[in-house]
């Protein structure tokens, strides 16, 4: 998770990570820690993946395909929605079941070290291990399938002399760019497939 903020689910943020807009453009902005307290848990993390990816579903379809019971599922969806990571589908209201969709255009940003309690900083750090994981298993993936992947995995290196404004305005320019491209599963055309966007800053010690 980024300190500057990281767009999440519609989804991996992660989702959004994953991330889609909503109808004006904007970006809604989360930044609440019992928000952050709702994603750090991985069954939440493979439920929002799965709605990034897959789009909307219900607590059955979750359940068969992520292999857990409907009823664990029905209470990390319900702690989903208070965070407003996921939101009914309206255009399904007469659904024997409820239908759930990741909430387009979120950005997540994690509070200041300073305005957290010792609690929030722990759940942060959680989520924060979690992702790492998974960012590990990607370079591992990118370094390893980059070659055969017919142009499907890109990637960049770079270094430049930056000052903190101006890293903070890569950091907004990239979440622009984000929001331009960002796309979710109904409104894909036939030829996309779902691709997990990174990127990190730091400086050189």
């Amino acid at each position: 998770m980024s300190d500057e903020g990281e767009p999440e689910p519609g989804p991996e943020a992660d989702a959004g990570t994953e991330t889609g807009v909503e109808p004006d453009g904007e970006r809604r902005t989360i930044g609440d820690p019992a928000a952050l307290k709702a994603l750090a848990h991985p069954l939440r993390l493979k439920i929002l993946r799965h709605l990034a990816v897959s789009g909307p579903a219900t607590s059955t379809t979750l359940a068969a395909a992520l292999g857990e019971n409907t009823g664990t599922l029905s209470y990390h969806l319900r702690r989903l929605e208070r965070g407003g990571f996921i939101e009914d589908v309206p255009e399904r209201p007469n659904s024997r079941e409820r239908w759930w969709r990741a909430v387009r255009g979120l950005d997540v940003r994690r509070p200041a070290q300073d305005e957290m309690t010792d609690g929030e900083r722990a759940v942060a750090g959680a989520l924060d291990r979690m992702r790492l994981d998974e960012d590990i298993e990607l370079a591992r993936r990118f370094t390893e399938e980059q070659a055969e992947s017919d142009g499907w995995m890109r990637g960049s290196r770079s270094l430049s002399h930056l000052t903190k404004e101006e890293v903070t305005a890569f950091h907004d320019a990239y979440l622009d760019l984000l929001t331009r491209f960002a796309r979710g599963p109904e409104d894909a055309p036939s030829d996309a497939k779902p691709v997990l966007l990174r990127w990190f800053a730091l400086p050189v010690e």
